[in-house]
């Protein structure tokens, strides 16, 4: 480095030798590398797969709907034959049996199944309630039903709540001004009062459920998609179609829409877990589906009451249900993070 005399001080003259390159190599290598280009939905399931709590949700619930399916099916009991002889049997499978788990056996260590002379070949994988009904068939029975519920409820968030939230977030105005007030009068009322309005007018069950989701279960969707709709109709691809002339229902489903329905897919994976806690809440209280059907609150409903002294008829649905829960939650988290370009790894 060079030095300029300025009377009593040397002031260093700055040249192109006075810097040095700081890791050259691995600068040459990043500027050489090639990138393979990938899609967005690429991109998004790429993340998704990534992320192993995701990952493990999506096996959890594939199983369960595998279960709730076929189990039913293959069950030589049915989910509302009754025998009385044989209630309140514990649980028993095969080969777990052999372990000392799951073996017919209650508290005090008294096999049941011998104590009633059963045939050896005789097996109740979770036991039987209170009227000797095989409690596999009826959790896995109520399980489709508390699936099918949710699997409603996805399908009135789109298209009922993802269509007032597209129509009022992109007319707005004196239009979004009376949708929105429309919106908190029906969610000033509690969704509990509906469906039981709904219970003396018809009575309890699925029938009353679904008509409450379809009258307030689709708010928190329309504002996710009017919250989104807003933002988007603001951008400049937006007042480029108008400009070109294209009609206003083209410009929602053709450009907006893709825009905003990473958002709406995560809403709906978040909306399934809601879904089922409320019909299995409800379901606790009595307003659920109809004896002697059963879904997995009227299960727990039933089953805590004899908590103290046949534990299985309540711990066995509560543990599928909190999976269930569990799953659905940890699926929608990762596919929020795939969706959300923040949280890619660069």
């Amino acid at each position: 480095m060079n030095t300029v005399n300025a009377g009593a001080n040397q002031i260093p003259q700055i040249g192109q030798d006075s810097f040095e390159l700081v890791h050259a190599d691995l600068n040459k290598a990043a500027a050489s590398a090639t990138y393979v280009h990938t899609t967005f939905w690429q991109d998004v399931f790429t993340r998704l797969f990534k992320n192993k709590g995701a990952v493990a949700g999506m096996v959890l619930i594939a199983l369960i709907v595998l279960f709730s399916i076929l189990a039913p099916v293959f069950s030589p009991y049915s989910y509302k034959e009754q025998n009385l002889d044989n209630n309140y049997l514990p649980p028993k499978i095969p080969v777990l049996e052999n372990i000392g788990i799951f073996d017919g056996k209650d508290a005090d260590g008294t096999d049941q199944y011998a104590a009633r002379e059963l045939d050896e070949n005789v097996y109740y994988f979770f036991g039987t309630d209170s009227f000797g009904r095989d409690l596999w068939t009826r959790l896995w029975n109520g399980t489709r039903i508390s699936l099918l519920i949710a699997i409603l409820a996805v399908a009135i968030d789109l298209v009922v709540g993802m269509s007032y939230g597209l129509i009022s977030g992109y007319f707005g105005g004196k239009v979004d001004f009376v949708m929105q007030r429309i919106v908190e009068v029906i969610n000033g009322i509690p969704q509990l009062v509906i469906i039981t309005l709904f219970a003396l007018i018809l009575e309890p069950g699925m029938v009353s459920i679904i008509l409450a989701l379809l009258i307030s279960g689709w708010i928190p969707m329309s504002r996710v998609c009017r919250a989104q709709v807003l933002k988007q109709k603001e951008q400049e691809y937006v007042l480029a179609a108008r400009t070109l002339g294209v009609s206003n229902l083209k410009i929602i489903f053709k450009e907006i829409v893709p825009n905003v329905l990473g958002q709406v897919v995560i809403m709906s994976m978040f909306s399934i877990p809601s879904a089922i806690f409320t019909e299995s809440y409800l379901a606790f209280i009595g307003l659920g589906v109809r004896a002697p059907m059963a879904s997995l609150g009227s299960l727990v409903s039933t089953g805590y009451k004899s908590f103290l002294v046949y534990p299985f008829l309540v711990i066995i649905p509560v543990t599928v249900l909190a999976v269930l829960m569990v799953s659905f939650n940890l699926f929608a988290d990762g596919l929020r993070d795939a969706f959300d370009p923040t949280m890619k790894e660069m």
